[in-house]
This record gives C-alpha cells, sequence and structure tokens, in this order.
C-alpha cells in the first residue's frame, strides 16, 4: 500500500499559480491504482457472508487443499 507522506509529486500549475495537475512516478501510480482496485473489490463483496479462519483452514484440509 503506498504509503502517502512518502509519494513525490510534481505539480503542474496555471499562468496564476493553480495547481492543476500532478505528475508521479510511473511505479507509484500503479501502486496507487493497484490499491483503488484493491478497495473496489473489498466494497463489492462487503455483504457476502464471512467464515471464520478456523472453518476456512478445516474446509480446504476437507478438500485436500492443505
Amino acid at each position: 500500500m503506498v504509503n502517502l507522506n512518502n509519494l513525490n509529486p510534481q505539480y503542474i500549475t496555471d499562468k496564476s499559480g493553480k495547481k492543476t495537475s500532478v505528475i508521479l512516478p510511473l511505479s507509484e501510480f500503479t501502486e496507487l491504482v493497484e490499491d483503488i482496485e484493491d478497495l473496489a473489490v473489498v466494497a463489492e463483496r462487503r455483504d457476502e457472508p464471512t467464515i471464520s479462519h478456523e472453518d476456512l483452514v478445516e474446509e480446504l484440509k476437507r478438500d485436500g487443499l492443505l
């Protein structure tokens, strides 16, 4: 996850000095996009039922995956 305090943005300004755009290193931009995608998946799945860790491990063992 990107630590916002460690971003290295550069800004594009208009003639009056107002910030209009931001430039980020590609690696930081890519990491931000991945974080946003992860958050979108979490939001989409928030109403799905959950199971305990113990039940998950038991199910994986029963299915031969552990």
